[in-house]
């Protein structure tokens, strides 16, 4: 991405920064899959709550959430618990359950690996943290070493490796959910850098980073997620995810699909999508 000039950067920022304010609430949260984090209290469930959710943040917004009431309701009031003491004798609890590409034995691999995860480590995070340097220029490096380490085969519409060039939209997700922390984000890990997140480039976030100018590739890839986080750290270097569920909400609650619609008059984006102003 070109360099934006300075005018331009604060052209953008003032859009981001009312989009912010206006959407980064828990209010705003639902239909979001980040909402079942916050069902509950405890740091390890809501960790699992959130792994699980953005394992699944794939395809519309009410299947998703139809599918997730349905997994983590078999799970009890304690998720983490659940999992930890799962069993041969639990599965059954999951065989009529599926979820667009994945079967019951892909939901079924997926517990079995974090059983494992938290009986070894404690949590997911001290499992990620052990992948994970100070001195890395991004997340990156450390996202590889966490697939690799959960030895997560077979479940390649789950947990994609960033080693491999896709976007890992979903696990940076879930990063982001984890360490950034404001109304929106829970911030349950305190020892990662958020300066070192990657964007999670969904369909609304890629439309959305060409409206502002961050990208202008046809082709989405891991190298399309660096860009477009590389635009936002212009605009806010210590923290450039900070503006992805706001901008989200265009796409969720606006209705934002690429096409004009009774929402487009008021959105913050307008002049810059209507002159397709690509900085």
């Amino acid at each position: 991405m070109p360099k934006n000039d300075i005018k331009n950067i604060k052209i953008i920022k003032n859009i981001l920064d009312g989009l912010y304010r206006k959407y980064n609430h828990k209010r705003f949260i639902p239909p979001d899959p980040l909402q079942f984090v916050y069902r509950y209290e405890k740091k390890v469930d809501m960790e699992i709550a959130g792994f699980l959710a953005a394992m699944f943040a794939y395809g519309a917004v009410e299947q998703i959430e139809k599918f997730l009431n349905a997994l983590l309701g078999r799970m009890g009031k304690s998720p983490a618990g659940f999992i930890k003491n799962f069993s041969a004798k639990n599965k059954k609890l999951f065989k009529s359950l599926k979820y667009r590409f994945n079967t019951s034995d892909d939901i079924i691999c997926l517990l079995g690996i974090l059983k494992k995860v938290l009986v070894r480590y404690g949590s997911i995070e001290k499992l990620f943290l052990k992948g994970y340097s100070k001195t890395d220029e991004n997340i990156i490096p450390a996202a590889e070493k966490f697939v690799r380490a959960l030895d997560s085969k077979g479940l390649k519409f789950l947990l994609s490796d960033p080693a491999k060039g896709g976007t890992s939209k979903r696990l940076f997700l879930f990063l982001r959910w984890m360490v950034r922390k404001d109304e929106a984000d829970a911030g349950l890990w305190k020892k990662i850098d958020k300066s070192k997140l990657i964007v999670p480039v969904d369909v609304h976030i890629g439309r959305l980073s060409k409206i502002l100018g961050l990208y202008n590739k046809k082709t989405v890839n891991l190298k399309t997620a660096i860009e477009i986080t590389a635009g936002f750290a212009e605009i806010c270097p210590r923290d450039p995810v900070k503006y992805d569920f706001a901008l989200c909400r265009i796409g969720i609650l606006e209705n934002c699909s690429g096409k004009r619609n009774k929402y487009c008059p008021e959105c913050e984006l307008a002049e810059l999508c209507r002159k397709k102003l690509y900085f």
